[in-house]
């Protein structure tokens, strides 16, 4: 892994099991992140982030850069939460990057959540080597943000990929009308 200095980074991590949300966050210890915010569940998480909008100083902190939340919590879960971070008018943020963590990777659910908008998807289990993999992704590959009218998220299509020759079958492109991105 390179070598990041990560003291500077913020990461708000969001699970349900007291055990999962240790090993997160003693994996995110090692790996030299400097502030590590843990809560329950989305509705928890969603408070702090309001607060830390509106009461940085009580919080201790002035921005989240990562968020790591699981899928299955309850009341509110890992895909409300990040509908909430990228479509709700009073999220702080919805650019930041989100890492979802699940145990369900089957390719119709990681296409729900690249749907809703999560910038990467953690498998359980994992290692420390794995999760500091996708917070050098989110450094080294940021993604642009996508606007259409069905869609506000990071851009889903991870690498160029060489077409082949003739007709485009992409029915829209980065200059098609209606299509707005927002970060490149």
């Amino acid at each position: 892994m390179s070598n990041y200095d990560f003291d500077r980074v913020s990461v708000l991590l969001v699970d349900d099991s007291p055990f999962i949300r240790s090993l997160i966050a003693n994996s995110l210890k090692v790996l030299g992140v400097g502030n590590v915010y843990a809560v329950e569940h989305g509705g928890d998480a969603i408070t702090f982030l309001q607060r830390v909008k509106n009461e940085p100083m009580k919080v201790g902190c002035q921005q989240i850069d990562i968020i790591v939340s699981n899928w299955d919590m309850h009341p509110i879960d890992g895909m409300m939460f990040l509908r909430w971070v990228r479509r709700h008018k009073d999220s702080p943020d919805r650019f930041v990057p989100f890492v979802m963590i699940t145990s369900y990777t089957e390719p119709d659910r990681v296409m729900q959540a690249r749907e809703m908008g999560v910038t990467e998807m953690l498998a359980k289990p994992f290692t420390v080597k794995s999760v500091g993999e996708k917070l050098v992704s989110i450094i080294e590959r940021p993604r642009q943000f996508v606007h259409t009218k069905d869609y506000f998220g990071p851009d889903r299509r991870r690498q160029a990929i060489q077409m082949p020759d003739g007709r485009d079958r992409r029915v829209l492109t980065d200059k098609s009308e209606g299509v707005e991105i927002i970060r490149g």
